[in-house]
């Protein structure tokens, strides 16, 4: 969330922020929380000075008492004074309560290099690597993997409903490897690997995220306070809430989870096979850091997720998302997207730099050593390493063979056992 003290010193970069998104119920609510606050203040000012007032008073009355003179007057005046704290307090209450509630909702200020745009049509392509050269008729992923008899989506469906599906054999096999070869490749860069947990409560989800952007993807544990995680960003970004970090360097994970998300057939989204379902691993980055350094460190994130899908040989493209397609969590977003066999490009990964704005949802402040009082908010970054299902879709339809076979990157042979050719058994 934003820091009130710059929505209250300057009100107008604020404005010209959310002018940015297209978006006017962003500006009303900042003009909510603008009104919500200044009678915040009103009210600490009226009751401080009341504090003051009964301090006097009740000094004076000892001194009237003292003289042998009459206090009944001042005495029921200042019986009063507790009374009209206690409705004041109760309005204080109530409005922190809407200022945080509408602090969560207004969006983060965005990167100055943010291209402006109203909706994913207009991100700005920045780089292209890569390409395809097939000379045959190529096939999308499902029906390749289905004729090598690698995916059932269909008995899937039967026991579970549409977004599931059954990895066999050699694709079961292609899955893990790509998980192996990606935390392999992050941890020798110095990330951490990190298993984390696979539900979170409300509190903490409500800090990493908008719950109310996540309520059409989130599960949620009938009669629990749990929801499944969406990404393992989720629990990672959580796991040091309420904490201040010793950060003398960046704190650099590598997240390896299930994820789970309820998106499956969403309006106008491409949903054929693997790659939009229900369930699916991902390989996370995650970082803490100073202030300072968090732009640095989003272009090595970027160029650590590019090196990923070059060694794969996977033709991508990167964007710089645009104002109107960003969310409210990120300062700045690029996506990578991978090219596929119909000649379309789309989504495979995305990094974020959140800059303080989760740390402060969450709490999470840094001093740079120990004994050191805390200097300010951690910046927060996530990127999409490698997801697993959107991987294996890229690898099916770009190494695939006019005789429906399917090549193996290189750089997996070794976690497939030595496999090279995922052929019809």
């Amino acid at each position: 969330m934003l820091d009130i003290k710059l929505v209250r010193e300057n009100p107008q970069m604020v404005l010209d922020n959310l002018a940015k998104r297209n978006a006017p119920e962003y500006v009303q609510m900042l003009q909510e929380l603008i009104t919500a606050d200044n009678e915040r203040l009103e009210i600490l000012q009226e009751a401080e000075k009341l504090r003051q007032k009964r301090n006097t008073m009740t000094k004076t009355i000892s001194e009237l008492k003292a003289q042998g003179k009459n206090t009944s007057a001042s005495m029921k005046e200042v019986a009063e004074i507790p009374r009209q704290i206690k409705r004041m307090d109760e309005r204080l209450a109530e409005l922190e309560e809407k200022c945080r509630s509408l602090l969560f909702c207004i969006p983060n200020m965005l990167h100055e290099s943010v291209p402006f745009g109203k909706d994913d049509t207009e991100n700005v392509e920045i780089k292209r690597w890569g390409k395809q050269s097939f000379a045959f008729e190529p096939k999308n992923h499902q029906e390749i993997a289905e004729r090598l008899g690698i995916l059932d989506t269909e008995r899937a469906a039967k026991v579970a409903g549409r977004g599931f599906y059954y990895l066999k054999g050699p694709l079961a096999l292609l899955e893990s490897a790509i998980a192996r070869f990606a935390v392999d490749t992050l941890t020798k860069k110095g990330y951490t690997l990190i298993h984390p947990p696979l539900m979170l409560n409300r509190k903490p989800y409500e800090g990493v995220t908008n719950l109310e952007d996540f309520k059409d993807v989130l599960y949620k544990i009938d009669g629990e306070d749990l929801h499944m995680i969406a990404t393992a960003e989720h629990p990672i970004a959580a796991m040091h809430m309420v904490e201040t970090l010793i950060l003398d360097k960046p704190i650099k994970f590598v997240g390896f989870s299930p994820c789970f998300r309820k998106e499956v057939g969403a309006h106008g989204k491409y949903t054929r096979g693997l790659f939009r379902v229900h369930n699916f691993y991902k390989i996370e980055q995650f970082i803490f850091c100073l202030p300072e350094d968090s732009w640095k460190l989003h272009e090595e994130l970027q160029k650590n997720s590019e090196q990923l899908y070059e060694a794969l040989g996977i033709p991508y493209r990167v964007v710089n998302v645009c104002t109107g397609d960003i969310g409210i969590i990120a300062a700045k977003k690029y996506d990578t997207e991978f090219l596929m066999a119909d000649g379309n490009y789309r989504e495979i990964g995305s990094n974020s730099n959140c800059t303080d704005y989760q740390a402060r949802r969450l709490n999470i402040k840094y001093r740079e050593k120990e004994g050191q009082a805390p200097v300010g908010f951690v910046h927060t970054l996530n990127n999409t390493a490698l997801a697993t299902s959107r991987t294996m879709v890229a690898i099916l339809e770009n190494y695939q063979q006019e005789d429906g076979s399917v090549k193996i990157p290189d750089v997996l042979v070794p976690y497939m056992n030595g496999l090279k050719v995922i052929e019809k058994s």
